[in-house]
C-alpha cells in the first residue's frame, strides 16, 4: 500500500477550520496541526489556518528542543501587522512557560518573558479599537512575574533590564 496525502477540497476548508479549533480545544494539538497543514496545501495563505497552526505548535511547546524556529516562521506570515505582533508575543511568552514548566531556572526565561512584553506593547499600539488581547498577555506575563512564588528576585529582573514590570505599555 501506498502512504500519499490526499487533498482536502477547497469548499471544505471552513468545515476543516472548525474541526482544527475543536482539536485544539479538546486539548489534541497533533490533530489540529494536521489539519491546519491539509488546508494549508490548498490554500498556503489561509490566515486563520496559519494562527491555528502556529498555536498548535505553542500547544506542543515542552520546553525542550521544540519547534520554535518553525512557529516563528508561520506567524510571519500573517498579513496583519497586529496579528505578527501579537502572536510573536504569544510565542515568546509560552515557549517562557514551557520552559519554566520543565525546569529551568526563572532567570533563564526572563529574557523570553521581555520579549513577549515588547511584542505585546507594540501591538497594543496598532491595536484595532475594541481588541484588548495584547493587554490581556501583557498582564498575565507581568502577574507572572510578580508572583514570588517563582523565585523571581529583583536583581534577577534588574540583570536582564527589565524596567516596566509595573507599569502598562501605554
Amino acid at each position: 500500500m501506498e502512504y500519499k496525502l490526499k487533498h482536502i477540497s477547497t469548499s471544505g476548508i471552513a468545515e476543516a477550520v472548525s474541526k482544527a479549533e475543536l482539536y485544539r480545544s479538546l486539548g489534541e494539538p497533533e490533530e489540529a496541526e494536521s489539519i491546519c497543514r491539509d488546508i494549508l496545501s490548498v490554500e498556503p495563505q489561509h490566515q486563520l489556518a496559519l494562527r491555528l497552526l502556529g498555536l498548535a505548535l505553542t500547544d506542543q511547546f515542552s520546553g525542550g528542543s521544540d519547534r520554535y524556529r518553525e512557529t516563528e516562521e508561520i506567524f510571519k506570515r500573517l498579513a496583519d501587522p497586529y496579528e505578527r505582533l501579537y502572536y510573536a508575543g504569544l510565542l515568546y511568552e509560552r515557549r517562557a512557560k514551557a520552559q519554566l514548566k520543565a525546569g529551568h531556572a526563572p532567570r533563564a526565561v526572563l529574557t523570553l518573558f521581555e520579549m513577549a512584553l515588547r511584542s505585546f506593547a507594540e501591538a497594543e499600539k496598532i491595536r484595532p479599537a475594541g481588541n484588548d488581547d495584547a493587554i490581556l498577555r501583557w498582564n498575565r506575563c507581568v502577574r507572572l512575574l510578580q508572583n514570588s512564588t517563582y523565585g523571581w528576585e529583583e536583581s534577577d529582573l534588574e540583570a536582564v533590564g527589565f524596567e516596566a514590570i509595573d507599569a502598562s505599555p501605554s
